[in-house]
C-alpha cells in the first residue's frame, strides 16, 4: 500500500510537470480563496487579541458595567453601541456612588462619551471623542501621562483637559500643548496634561485615547445639558482575590436601585474581551463566507481540469487496468493529482494571506495578525476539502472507464 502511494505520488509530480502551466493555472483560483480566509482570520484573530492582552495586563482585578443584560456577548457590543448611540442608558450617577461605598472596590471611573467640535488651534477631525469621567480612569486603565497630570481629584469643577498625544497634534501642530486652551461645543478647557501615546484605538472601553479630549465628569453633564449619560463603569477591585466578591455586591447594590431589573451586566476577566472578540469573529466569517465564493470557482476549475486529464490519458488507463490495476488504483491516482493542484495552492495562499495580514498590520492598522495553528489547520483543511470534493467525481469517472474501450482510444 505504501509502495502504491508512493507511485501514485511519483504519477501526479510526473504529470503536473507535464502540464506545469496548465496545472498553475488551475491552482490559482485555489491560492486567492485560502489567501482572503488566511488573512481574515489573522487579522480578526489580532484584533481579538488586542483587547485580551489588554485585559490580562491590567492585572486580573477589573470588572466593567454596561447597559443591558448581556446573555449573549455578540449582541452585547451591539447594545452598547446602541446606547451610546440612540438611547439613554440605564447607568446613572447614583449607580457609581453605589459602587464606590462597596468594600474592596478600589476605585471607580464612569464613562460618558460624547461626540462634539473640539477646537484648538484648528479644528479637530470628526472622528475624535469627548470622554467625560473622574481621576480614576488613569489608575484603572493603566493611561500614561507624557506631560503635565490627569485630572485633578481635588478640582473637579475646573475646566481643564486631558488630551491624547494624536489629538494634540491636529489641533495644535505639537505634542507640547501644555496650558493652552481647547475648545469643546464653544466651552473653553484648560490643557492640564498629554496622554503618552498608545497606538490601541481598540480597547475595552470603546475609547482611541489618542484622539481624545478627556474632561470632569461634572463638565460633562453641562455640555450634556445637565444629564450624566453614563456608556459603561469601569471598577477596580483592591485585590484579584476580592474580585468576585465585588462583582456580587455590585450586582446586589445595582438590582436595588434598578429595582430589581437586571438591564445591566457586570464583567470581568475574559468576558470583558468577549463582545468585541465576538463581533470581530462574526466579520470574519461574513468576510471568509465571501472568500469562499473565490474557492468554489477554484474547484470547479480543478474539477474541469481533472475531467480533461481523464479524456487525454484515457489510454493509459486501459494500460494499467490490463496490467493489473484496480479501480481503487486508478481513483487514488487521479484524486492525489487533484489534492496536489489544491494542496500546492493551498500553500501558496496560506503564505501570501500572512504577508498580506503582516503588511497591513504594518501599514494601516494598529495591530499585528495572530500567527497560530488554528489559522494554518483552517487553511489545510480548506485545501484538502476542495481537492477531495471537485477531484472524487474525475477520480471515479477513470475508474469506471472499460480497458477495452481505453486501449482503442490512441489521443
Amino acid at each position: 500500500m505504501r509502495f502504491l502511494l508512493i507511485t501514485h505520488i511519483q504519477n501526479a509530480r510526473q504529470s503536473l510537470k507535464a502540464s506545469r502551466m496548465r496545472s498553475t493555472l488551475t491552482m490559482i483560483g485555489v491560492t486567492i480563496g485560502v489567501a482572503s480566509i488566511t488573512t481574515i482570520l489573522a487579522l480578526s484573530g489580532g484584533a481579538s487579541k488586542v483587547v485580551g492582552d489588554q485585559i490580562n495586563s491590567l492585572g486580573g482585578n477589573i470588572a466593567v458595567v454596561r447597559p443591558g443584560n448581556v446573555s449573549d456577548p455578540l449582541s452585547g457590543i451591539a447594545q452598547v453601541q446602541a446606547e451610546r448611540s440612540f438611547s439613554t442608558s440605564t447607568l446613572t450617577e447614583t449607580d457609581v456612588s453605589s459602587i464606590r461605598s462597596i468594600a474592596h472596590v478600589k476605585a471607580v471611573a464612569p464613562i460618558m462619551i460624547m461626540s462634539g467640535v473640539i477646537k484648538g488651534d484648528t479644528t479637530a477631525p470628526s472622528t475624535s471623542q469627548v470622554v467625560a469621567t473622574t481621576p480614576e480612569l488613569s489608575s484603572i486603565s493603566n493611561l500614561q501621562i507624557d506631560t503635565g497630570g490627569f485630572l485633578d481629584p481635588d478640582a473637579s469643577n475646573q475646566q481643564t483637559v486631558v488630551i491624547g498625544q494624536q489629538l494634540s497634534l491636529n489641533i495644535f501642530g505639537s505634542e507640547s500643548s501644555l496650558g493652552k486652551t481647547v475648545t469643546i461645543r464653544g466651552l473653553p478647557f484648560t490643557v492640564n496634561g498629554v496622554l503618552k501615546y498608545i497606538g490601541q484605538p481598540i480597547n475595552y472601553n470603546g475609547v482611541d485615547f489618542d484622539n481624545a479630549a478627556i474632561i470632569n465628569l461634572s463638565y460633562g453633564k453641562i455640555l450634556n445639558q445637565g444629564a450624566a449619560q453614563i456608556q459603561q463603569i469601569d471598577l477596580q477591585a483592591d485585590s484579584v482575590a476580592n474580585l468576585s466578591r465585588s462583582i456580587i455586591n455590585v450586582n446586589q447594590a445595582l438590582l436595588t436601585n434598578h429595582q430589581d431589573e437586571a438591564d445591566f451586566s457586570v464583567l470581568s476577566g475574559s468576558q470583558i474581551a468577549e463582545p468585541t472578540s465576538q463581533l470581530f469573529d462574526a466579520i470574519a466569517g461574513v468576510s471568509a463566507a465571501v472568500a469562499a465564493i473565490s474557492l468554489l470557482v477554484g474547484g470547479v476549475g480543478i474539477m474541469n481540469i481533472m475531467l480533461v486529464t481523464v479524456a487525454e490519458r484515457t489510454r493509459e488507463i486501459g494500460i494499467r487496468k490490463a496490467l493489473g490495476a484496480s479501480n481503487g488504483d486508478i481513483t487514488w491516482q487521479f484524486l492525489i493529482e487533484s489534492l496536489a493542484i489544491s494542496l500546492g495552492g493551498g500553500a501558496v495562499g496560506y503564505l501570501i494571506g500572512y504577508a498580506i495580514a503582516f503588511l497591513a498590520g504594518t501599514t494601516v492598522l494598529t495591530f499585528y495578525p495572530i500567527l497560530n495553528w488554528q489559522v494554518a489547520a483552517v487553511a489545510f483543511g480548506v485545501s484538502v476539502g476542495i481537492g477531495v470534493v471537485f477531484g472524487i467525481y474525475p477520480a471515479i469517472r477513470a475508474s469506471k472507464k472499460d480497458p477495452i474501450d481505453s486501449l482503442r482510444q490512441y489521443n
